[in-house]
């Protein structure tokens, strides 16, 4: 019998070649990559993997249709990732289009599908970071950028498909990232984590800078996200796919909120190094759109049958500093 294969779009990318990583070893499944490479160092991310093909964005459904019927899934990452990106249309044709695009090729083709959604769709946060996919309670959500607002049509637009009993794929499920670090997002430059953009910094002995608050509620530092280590991201992933039927949107952080500060300290821990922290101002343009906390509910997940463990904000950011960032060869 052929060995099944499956799909990841964005699979060079950070969390995608994370994921290739994961399914090359395990040896079940043949791993193709859809992705863009550049002239950069992207390419790395997958160097070290023995993935069966790579091809060009623009062959996807080409591809699809002429080898599709092999496929086992489609691990969908793929988009423009950037909360800064201020061209609207390009957005929503990469985010949007694409996406429902490959949705319903999968649906019509009875193919699995797990797709990256993203803590973003929920704006502010007042809604309480709840993984509701509920027409209803989608409808309420305000994303505070053009990135966040196009991963929200996503989500609204499998839904609504749910919710109206139209063909699904077999197994669908859309996860919320919250705040993803590890290694393989060098490529992303101002994209990246703050432990990776801090770590030049605190590796050289000099202060690691942060943004003052402009929130009475919160002292400077004091702002929290949910940060969450990429191989966590990863072991859900591979859970879904060992659990074919589960099917839904889920939250994908810790249940966790730890304060910048902590992720500060965290990384000179991991160095060996005594603290040393500054702040200053954070843009005018940032102030008004600017997320003071977030933490994922992961009732859901955990309901669903997910038991282990997520690495603590400590343990991941020493892994990612003295298994990664400070050697010559910093990819998984």
């Amino acid at each position: 019998m052929m060995m099944q294969t499956i799909m990841i779009t964005g699979g060079a990318g950070f969390i995608g070649s994370n994921i290739a990583a994961k399914l090359c070893a395990r040896g079940t499944h043949r791993v193709v990559i859809c992705d863009t490479l550049g002239t950069g160092d992207k390419w790395r991310n997958l160097r070290n993997h023995a993935v069966y093909e790579v091809i060009p964005p623009g062959n996807l459904f080409y591809w699809l249709e002429m080898y599709g019927s092999s496929l086992d899934a489609v691990i969908h990452m793929g988009a423009i990732s950037s909360t800064t990106e201020t061209d609207v249309d390009l957005i929503l044709e990469n985010n949007q289009s694409v996406s429902t695009l490959i949705y319903r090729w999968c649906a019509e083709n009875a193919k699995r599908f797990i797709y990256a959604s993203s803590a973003a769709t929920y704006g502010a946060g007042w809604q309480e970071f709840e993984d509701n996919s509920a027409l209803e309670y989608l409808n309420t959500l305000r994303p505070l950028n053009p990135y966040g607002w196009s991963k929200h049509l996503v989500d609204c637009y499998i839904a609504r498909n749910i919710a109206l009993g139209e063909t699904a794929p077999p197994q669908w499920a859309g996860l919320k990232f919250f705040n993803v670090y590890g290694p393989n997002e060098y490529h992303k430059e101002n994209q990246r984590s703050v432990v990776a953009t801090k770590f030049p910094d605190a590796a050289s002995g000099k202060p690691v800078k942060l943004f003052k608050s402009y929130c009475e509620n919160f002292v400077d530092g004091g702002q929290k996200r949910d940060f969450i280590y990429v191989n966590d991201c990863v072991n859900v992933v591979l859970w879904l796919l060992d659990n074919p039927k589960v099917s839904g949107l889920y939250n994908l952080g810790t249940g966790k909120a730890r304060s910048f500060e902590d992720l500060a300290k965290a990384l000179f821990a991991a160095l060996g190094k005594e603290p040393k922290i500054e702040y200053f101002d954070m843009p005018e343009t940032m102030r008004d759109k600017y997320q003071y906390f977030t933490e994922a509910n992961m009732t859901k997940l955990r309901n669903a049958g997910y038991t282990t463990p997520f690495t603590s904000l400590e343990d991941g950011v020493r892994d990612y500093v003295q298994n990664y960032l400070i050697k010559e060869d910093p990819y998984l």
